[in-house]
């Protein structure tokens, strides 16, 4: 009798485990959305995870199940970069969200190429600092970097999936634009080196990542910048020859790689060519309501080092706007909103300053390496699936500068030689028109071109990204005929 006790109460504490962790998930549902278009058929939550060893630390999530079959859909991780941009302010509210701020108006557009039409959608606000994402501890602030953002973000994922343990066994995939090439790679070598001594209840199903007009090797990164530049008139020849030739990163090595008393002033004129467009996408429209604020904004962004030095490098916008250039004042104005905060479970502890797409309290960003490519040479060899995509009308991480940092790498394309093209370059197709270009490399890499968009891709050509992300997804590889029935 007394055995038969033991069981039932054991039996009881595992129900009622299941139903708290259950619970935790349940208590995050959203309900009453202020503008939520009607008749929504999926669920989506919103809430607080805590991370790290210390008490105090909490990270903002906002996720969406899949539209359909949310049980048979793998789930995918998008991160912003900056660093110190929101993931929710950006990419769910702007990009690639089912629900989109458009206007200043109470009401939410639903976006026809929302992401979670083939995924469940998993927005993180990291690290501290950013949106919502919050610290009881100020010295936390001062110590943040790629190293701190990325053991944050492993401890969030793990106490997420304890919160919802029913996408525990899912296809796992993280996607992100910008300085998310630092993020991205990182998180998955972190999910990587966790894995090897992960337990059942700790092991993450990591199956591939995808990041956008990505930050990825500084000297590259510069260089493809200046040569976009110039190879779009929007600098002369002449300030051209300049900057490659007084400049550190652009001397030959028997020059002693220093740069001269020349490089600054060619810098500064090479920003100022900058000053009355859009870098993040030459050429759209800005906003002309918030100019002068979006030119003075102290935002912390990361740059090559021969550009973040100067000034007038943080006088540059922060992030594309879009189509409506001012999308971004919108949204600002909806998460300062008390009645969108009750319904998304955030700002608990009443924060001492206003919700900002970009962190105005990050003021110092303390490791950032100056390449990733050696982390995505150890993760295409240990057979993680990566993808890289470029909008190829973005001047801040052109996509000069991706190729060349691909072509850093010494990768070799699957097929030398193509009908339509060399090494492997071809074009892709969307709706029986040229999507943009792309190549395939051995070790699982592949890069695609996404043409006429800007630094955020899904703002500038929504249903092709969709395209991209579906094929990404499904391991397949972009239509190569015109008549593809893929698409």
């Amino acid at each position: 009798m007394a055995t038969f006790l033991w069981v039932v109460v054991f039996l009881a504490m595992a129900v009622t485990l299941e139903g708290m962790r259950s619970a935790g998930g349940e208590a995050d549902l959203v309900r009453g959305l202020p503008g939520e278009p009607p008749a929504v058929g999926f669920r989506h939550y919103a809430g607080y995870v805590g991370v790290g060893r210390k008490e105090g630390k909490s990270l903002f999530y906002w996720f969406f199940e899949a539209e359909q079959e949310p049980e048979e859909k793998p789930l995918v991780l998008w991160l912003n970069g900056g660093p110190g941009c929101s993931s929710v302010a950006y990419g769910a509210a702007q990009e690639l969200g089912p629900f989109l701020v458009r206007s200043n108006g109470p009401n939410l557009t639903l976006n026809a190429y929302s992401w979670n039409k083939v995924a469940n959608l998993l927005f993180l606000e990291a690290p501290v600092g950013v949106g919502f994402s919050y610290t009881n501890r100020s010295l936390d602030l001062k110590e943040l970097g790629d190293r701190i953002t990325a053991e944050d973000s492993y401890s969030f994922l793990q106490n997420w999936f304890r919160k919802f343990p029913r996408f525990k066994s899912h296809d796992f995939f993280i996607a992100g634009e910008s300085y998310a090439g630092h993020y991205v790679p990182q998180l998955a070598e972190s999910i990587f080196e966790g894995n090897k001594e992960a337990t059942k209840g700790t092991y993450i199903n990591l199956k591939g990542f995808m990041i956008g007009n990505a930050v990825l090797n500084d000297e590259t990164d510069q260089l493809g910048m200046v040569e976009y530049a110039w190879s779009h008139a929007i600098i002369s020849d002449e300030l051209y020859s300049a900057v490659r030739k007084e400049c550190d990163s652009f001397k030959e090595e028997e020059e002693g790689g220093k740069p001269s008393k020349a490089c600054s002033p060619a810098v500064k004129a090479f920003l100022q060519a900058y000053d009355d467009i859009d870098i993040y996408s030459i050429y759209t429209p800005i906003c002309l309501s918030s100019l002068s604020s979006s030119r003075r904004s102290s935002k912390l962004r990361a740059a090559p080092h021969l550009f973040s030095q100067h000034e007038q490098w943080h006088g540059i916008r922060s992030m594309p706007a879009g189509y409506d250039p001012c999308t971004e004042d919108y949204v600002k104005k909806y998460f300062n909103r008390e009645d969108v905060q009750r319904a998304l479970h955030a700002n608990l502890t009443h924060l001492t300053y206003a919700y900002s797409p970009c962190s105005e309290i990050i003021h110092k960003w303390n490791d950032s390496p100056s390449s990733v490519l050696p982390v995505l040479k150890k993760l295409m060899n240990a057979g993680i699936h990566i993808w890289v995509y470029s909008g190829d009308t973005d001047g801040r991480v052109p996509v000069t500068s991706t190729r060349y940092s691909i072509n850093a790498m010494k990768l070799h394309a699957k097929e030398k030689r193509k009908r339509k093209g060399w090494g492997g370059w071809r074009p892709w197709y969307y709706k029986e028109q040229v999507a943009g270009w792309v190549v395939e490399y051995e070790k699982g890499l592949t890069f695609a071109t996404v043409r006429g968009a800007g630094h955020q891709v899904p703002v500038f050509a929504p249903d092709r990204s969709l395209s991209l992300f579906s094929h990404f997804l499904g391991g397949r590889s972009l239509p190569s005929s015109r008549f593809s029935q893929l698409n």
